[in-house]
This record gives structure tokens, C-alpha cells and sequence, in this order.
């Protein structure tokens, strides 16, 4: 992704890259609206939602070097774009938006969506009609005439593992049937939907995440722990097995994922050190400055733990110059992993497969988060971003020192112990203070942390009653500490009048 937030960069153009394909037409007018009570309407522009939504509706990747450019692409190639805060009734989420668009040929859509942590995303509501379009598989729906979905139903492919009960909204006409497919839906089959007369419109949209076709291996820490105790696995042979399983794939694939995402996040840590074509908005670079300094000898302490640290600071540095790097797990955290992993590749001399275990023990603990809670600051405070970095690291840490799966998951436990109650303060609304040395901080501790339990620390709460913990900890945060930039060090005086790097450089 390119940074600086998953929330708001990565799961903002998964939404406008979902819309263009449901609107299945060139847009030419778009309008977006962010409720006031949430966090997009206080970030849109510092977090680049609107530069993210408008490359999404180019049909651009996310990691197009023309990214910052997009609204003037946009109005190049006669596409309007608008954006508004205004009340959205019924808005449950804090990174809610709504959208209207207009295509060339005359096509039209109105859509409810939600950007929900990690750069994941849901589109709840298409045209009136509830809906789910998460990105996760080929979508086809067919918005039916009342009293016309045993007729579409006829029409569509056999098989019940696929096709989902339609919604009939209350006092409404029609309803919308939603079919889910492994590829894409054949020309024939959309000239058969398209034709018949129950239908009033087909929509289609591609998925932008790897179609998930297996059956999880595990829901729970504890279901791991059980799953690498009776194969006698390490918690990143599990996590290695828990995605090859998912996806359907040999674990080969799986290992050339996680390695070619290794490589990003190398590349990541050695241009934040170098320090040029860096663009931040409040911060100077400066990992550059303090690995230097630790190299030289001369800090108070340095050592691994500090090159840890500055190593992750240096890719927060590329990312809040909307540079590409790797949601580890989110944009706001994405230093940490690198920070961590980097370290122990260059100082422990990792070989490639004790580097795919290491991130797939982070991964391990990443998708239990994720299932019992969130990865949205928005939601739950940065405790699930960069607390949720700093467990996983941990894990990744006594993966690669050669622990035991339980050792990893009590690593990670108290790691996220650690950062309980962590507020999203972000000042200015904008992913660097105190974003950068949080993830610094959160490299040098996975360290400790493994370091504890290695070390014969014994953990007495579970990593799924932990993250349980932090999550209902993190609801209980007023919206001024969830990413709003309306509490904590963002009213600091100091820090509200901070002047805008950005705005100072020339266009």
C-alpha cells in the first residue's frame, strides 16, 4: 500500500476502486460524504482519503507513482470529484462514507461504505439494498424486480455453496440477489442476467484481496496452541499452514508472498535511513540522524534494541511520504514488523525460511486479532495498531530465536499487556506524532518482550483473553482519543501549532 494510514489510504481506495467496478462505467461525477462525529472528517485530507478514493476510481494501483496526483488526473480526464461533511444518518462506524456516482454511458449508483482497519473495507449498502462487498471474491448482483428472484434465481450458476439469500428491504420493491464466485462471472452468464426482464441492473465487482477458498485452520490462540502441540509445529509453521490452507495453495506460495513482502519492507528501512525524497508534513527525517549516531558510539545505551528502533522509524518515515510500504498489520504501524524483522535478518544473518516463519508467527498472531477484534484505531484506540504491531513482532522474535509456539503467543500477550489502553492522538490528524516513536518504541520492546519469556517469564493471561481485554478496553475511549485528533497530545499547544512541512515546499 502506500502510506500513511490503511484506514484511510489503503481501505479508502479499496472503496473507490470496488465502486468503479459495481458502477461498471467510466465515472465522470463522484460525490463523497463523511459523517462529522467520525475520523475521516477530521483526516480526509492529512491521511490522503481523497487522493486514495480518487485513484480508486481511476482504476489505478495503489502503488501507481502518479498516486499524488490523482485529482488532477482526475480533472484532466473529465472526472469530477467532490467531497463533503455532512450527517449520515445511521453511521456506525467512524470511517463511514457515502458516495454517489455517474458514469459516461449514463450509469448511475448510490453506496454506503466502511474502511474497517487494515485496509479492509465493506461496502454495506448499494442503490437502497443491504449489501456486503468486502473484496474477498468475485461479486455479482442482480437487483430484481418485485416478485422476479425465482426467475433470476433460475438463471444463475447451481451451486448453493455460492449463492447467498437475497435482502428484501421493508416496503420496498424488488430485492437484490448476491452471488459470491471464485473468477469471474462469464460473459454469457451476465448477457443471460442482463436480458431478463426481472432484472433492473447487474453489477459486478473484483476482489482486491487473495480469494480466501479453504477453511481457516484455527479461530483462537488456543485453538493454535492446540493445532502446533499435536503436530509438534512452531506458532509460524502453524500460521504458514493456517494461509496455504485458506487460500488453497501449496505453502511454497505462501513462503514467495511473505518473502516478496520482506523485500519491501528492506527497501522501506533503507530509504528512511537514507533520507532523500522524503516528504513529511510536521517531522524532519531523522532515523537516519540516530542511526548514524549509534553507529558512531554515541548515544546512551544503542545497541540492537536502538537500530531496532530507528530502523522502524525509517519506515514510517517513507510512509507518511505516502511512499509503498507493507500494512504490518496497518499503515499507522507499519514500522514496527520492518524495524524488527530487518534487525534480525542483518544481525542474526536470517535465512530465507526462518524469515517466512518468523513473519508467518506474526501473521499467526495478527488474524486472531483480527477475528476477536479490530485492526481501526478508529475503533479501539492505536492499542490495535501499533500494540497490535509490537505483539506480533514479539512472536516473530521468539520465532526466529527458535521458541515454542506458546512461548510466542505469551510473547505477544504481553506485549499487547503493554500497550493496554494506548490512545490514537495523532496531532493535526496526521500519522507522525507521536506515531513514529511509538513504532520505534514498539521494535525495541518486541525484543524485550520475547527476551522475558525466553527468558522464563511466565505468562498468566492468555493471548485471546488479552486481546478480548484490549479490545473492550479500547471501546470504552471516548471518539476524542480514537484517531480524531481531538484529545491526548493532539491538543497539546505545542503540537496544534506545529507548521505544516508540506504546505511550506513549493508545488
Amino acid at each position: 500500500m502506500r502510506g500513511p494510514s490503511s484506514s484511510h489510504t489503503a481501505g479508502s481506495y479499496h472503496i473507490g476502486r470496488t465502486l468503479r467496478d459495481l458502477l461498471g462505467d467510466e465515472p465522470v461525477r463522484a460525490s463523497f460524504t463523511f459523517d462529522p462525529r467520525g475520523s475521516y472528517a477530521r483526516t480526509f485530507r492529512q491521511q490522503a482519503v481523497d487522493l486514495a478514493l480518487t485513484a480508486g476510481l481511476l482504476g489505478w494501483p495503489i502503488t501507481d507513482k502518479r498516486f499524488a496526483s490523482a485529482p488532477v488526473a482526475a480533472r484532466a480526464g473529465g472526472l469530477a470529484v467532490t467531497f463533503r461533511v455532512v450527517h449520515i444518518p445511521g453511521a456506525g462506524h467512524p470511517n463511514t462514507v457515502a458516495a454517489v456516482l455517474a458514469g459516461r454511458r449514463g450509469g448511475s449508483l448510490s453506496a454506503r461504505a466502511e474502511s474497517t482497519g487494515g485496509g479492509g473495507f465493506v461496502v454495506s449498502e448499494l442503490d437502497g439494498w443491504p449489501v456486503r462487498v468486502d473484496g474477498k471474491a468475485f461479486v455479482l448482483l442482480v437487483a430484481a424486480r418485485k416478485g422476479g428472484r425465482p426467475g433470476l434465481a433460475r438463471l444463475l450458476p447451481r451451486h448453493p455453496d455460492l449463492l447467498s439469500e437475497p435482502s428484501w428491504p421493508a416496503g420496498g420493491a424488488g430485492g437484490l440477489l448476491s452471488l459470491r464466485l471464485p473468477g469471474p462471472p462469464s460473459p454469457a452468464l451476465l448477457e443471460r442476467l442482463s436480458s431478463a426482464p426481472d432484472a433492473l441492473t447487474v453489477r459486478t465487482a473484483a476482489p482486491v484481496y487473495f480469494i480466501q477458498r479453504g477453511r481457516p485452520l484455527f479461530d483462537s490462540a488456543a485453538a493454535a496452541l492446540r493445532l502446533a502441540r499435536r503436530r509438534r509445529w512452531t506458532l509460524g509453521r502453524t500460521g504458514l499452514a493456517y494461509e496455504a490452507g485458506l487460500l488453497a495453495v501449496p505453502e511454497r506460495d505462501v513462503a514467495a508472498e511473505l518473502l516478496r513482502r520482506a523485500g519491501i519492507m528492506r527497501e522501506g528501512v533503507a530509504k528512511g535511513l537514507r533520507g532523500r525524497g522524503l516528504d513529511l508534513q510536521l517531522l524532519r527525517p531523522s532515523a537516519g540522524k540516530i542511526w548514524r549516531t549509534e553507529q558512531a558510539g554515541r548515544l546512551a545505551a544503542g545497541g540492537l534494541h536502538a537500530r531496532a528502533a530507528a530502523r522502524a522509524m525509517a519506515v514510517m518515515h517513507v510512509s507518511n511520504s505516502r511512499g509503498v510500504v507493507v500494512a504490518a498489520p496497518t499503515g499507522g504501524s507499519a514500522g514496527v514488523i520492518p524495524g524488527v524483522l530487518v534487525t534480525m535478518i542483518e544481525e542474526w544473518k536470517l535465512q530465507p525460511g526462518r524469515v517466512v516463519r518468523a513473519l508467518a508467527a506474526a501473521a499467526a498472531v495478527g488474524l486472531i486479532l483480527a477475528g476477536r477484534a479490530t485492526f481501526a484505531a478508529e475503533v479501539a484506540g492505536c492499542q490495535v495498531e501499533i500494540g497490535a504491531a509490537g505483539a506480533m513482532a514479539a512472536a516473530a522474535v521468539v520465532e526466529a530465536a527458535g521458541g515454542t509456539a506458546r512461548q510466542a503467543a505469551d510473547a505477544a500477550a504481553i506485549a499487547f499487556q503493554n500497550a493496554m489502553g494506548s490512545v490514537c492522538d495523532l496531532v493535526q490528524g496526521m500519522c507522525e506524532i507521536p506515531c513514529h516513536t511509538r513504532n520505534a518504541v514498539a521494535a525495541s520492546g518486541a525484543f524485550v518482550c520475547a527476551d522475558l519469556v525466553l527468558g522464563g517469564y511466565r505468562n498468566p493471561v492468555p493471548l485471546d483473553e488479552t486481546i478480548d481485554a484490549v479490545f473492550a478496553c479500547g471501546k470504552m475511549l471516548p471518539a476524542e482519543l480514537r484517531c480524531t485528533a481531538r484529545g491526548g497530545l493532539a491538543m497539546a499547544p505545542s503540537a496544534r501549532s506545529l507548521p505544516n512541512l508540506r504546505r511550506r515546499r513549493p508545488a
